[in-house]
């Protein structure tokens, strides 16, 4: 019954445009009865009336009742009508119908989102986004050459399907159910110890149907999801980094672990062509995003790709850069958020974005001394109004705690980042105006 509540008040969300009906069919069944109070005369009304009982107490009672009734009644059958004409016309989508209905409504003419990363910020990004709208573009490094994805892609000469496996998760439509599989791990000291079923699954979909993208979108069509997951590139493509004393590193894995700070990345080979939907949708976005991810491993690897910055640059949508939480040792260590934004400076114009998020919250002192010992410390926020980069900032409480890999990890917390998002971009407040005005 609860269940059925919550289903009748979700209707009642500003934009689904469903009260409106409601209305009418109010309206209309009360014209109905006064054409029948009409035709049948004041007869009838005096003996319905004489009905009643004598009593003002007794008859209020009977009204109301008559009239919760009436309300319930109405309620529960619209609802179950809805019900059925939706499970109709996809009689195997398994959402409810004010899901569904909120789905078509809301989410699909929300704005749409271009959200570019790799790695855990991405998909924490995504996870939160996909309840705001389904018109997300995910666009997902594809360099990383560690773990089950560095395996499979020297073993299978495939494309590396961690990250993309992540986004899938997180956008889709039942993402617990889901994770729990496809992020299960084989064990023991066989060839697939190591690997997750996701991108064993990820990685033999590009072979069966002959190419990464098509995989993608066999594996979107089948995990149900909110948007897309594109790669920035079909090519296979590694990092390659110039390091403080001029050495080079050549790997993603092996960037990372090296202690010297990076100089400069590029891709190898040098000119790497864009999957073009990356570019058409970064070309109808409303809204794009840079952030978070790790700055020289998830985030700059996209902006190599050639025309990626120059499309981003060039768009009209409203730009937002999301910053870091934790710095990452190897990668960032001793960075503030003004060194983080002068490093993406190199590869991208940062004049052509319209804010910053950073977050203004502390993790607490346990949770603080166990990523001191690791090497790790909080983002400083030194950008002070942002006028250096032309940014506004919007700095509010962003933080959450998640279990990764066995120990507590600080992560941005998904909900509170969405809705920020929504907040204070102009993307979302407009597009919710003129939804608004619709007729």
């Amino acid at each position: 019954m609860r269940a059925s509540i919550r289903s009748l008040l979700r209707w009642l969300i500003p934009g689904m445009r469903v009260k409106r009906w409601i209305l009418l069919a109010v309206l209309s069944m009360g014209s109905i009865v006064t054409a029948i109070l009409c035709a049948f005369g004041v007869d009838l009304v005096r003996a319905l009336y004489r009905a009643l009982p004598v009593s003002s107490t007794a008859r209020g009672g009977l009204i109301a009742g008559l009239c919760a009734v009436g309300v319930v009644g109405f309620g529960v059958a619209l609802w179950r009508l809805v019900r059925s004409v939706a499970r109709g016309v996809a009689p195997g989508a398994r959402e409810k119908p004010s899901t569904m209905i909120y789905r078509t409504r809301i989410l699909d003419r929300a704005p749409a989102v271009v959200a570019l990363g790799g790695g855990t910020g991405l998909s924490t990004l995504l996870r939160g986004l996909k309840e705001e709208t389904s018109n997300i573009t995910a666009v997902v490094t594809v360099t990383d050459d560690g773990g089950s994805s560095g395996r499979l892609r020297r073993e299978m000469d495939v494309l590396p399907p961690g990250d993309v496996r992540n986004c899938m998760l997180a956008l889709a439509e039942d993402e617990t159910e889901l994770s729990t599989l496809l992020q299960y791990r084989f064990g023991g000291p066989h060839e697939l110890a190591g690997h997750s079923l996701g991108n064993l699954l990820l990685s033999g979909l590009e072979q069966a149907t002959g190419g990464f993208d098509r995989a993608v979108e066999a594996m979107s069509h089948m995990l149900r999801i909110r948007g897309d997951v594109l790669p920035s590139t079909l090519m296979n493509t590694r990092l390659v980094a110039t390091m403080g004393d001029g050495a080079t590193v050549e790997g993603e894995s092996r960037i990372v672990s090296d202690p010297r700070p990076i100089q400069k990345l590029r891709l190898s080979p040098q000119s790497v062509k864009p999957y073009e939907r990356v570019l058409k949708a970064i070309d109808k976005a409303d809204l794009i995003l840079l952030g978070p991810g790790s700055l020289f491993t998830s985030l700059i690897p996209n902006l190599l790709v050639e025309g990626i910055a120059k499309a981003i640059e060039g768009a009209s949508a409203e730009k937002v850069l999301v910053a870091n939480l934790m710095t990452q040792p190897g990668e960032t260590d001793g960075f503030t958020l003004r060194n983080h934004l002068w490093a993406l400076h190199e590869y991208i114009d940062l004049g052509c974005f319209d804010l910053v998020i950073a977050n203004a919250a502390a993790p607490d002192a346990a949770t603080l001394a166990r990523y001191h010992d690791e090497a790790a410390e909080p983002v400083l926020d030194d950008l002070g109004d942002g006028s250096e980069f032309g940014l506004a900032v919007i700095r509010e409480d962003l933080l959450a705690m998640a279990q990764w890999e066995g120990k507590q990890t600080v992560k941005h917390a998904s909900v509170k980042l969405a809705r920020t998002l929504v907040r204070h971009t102009q993307a979302f407040s407009h597009r919710t105006r003129s939804h608004d005005a619709t007729p």
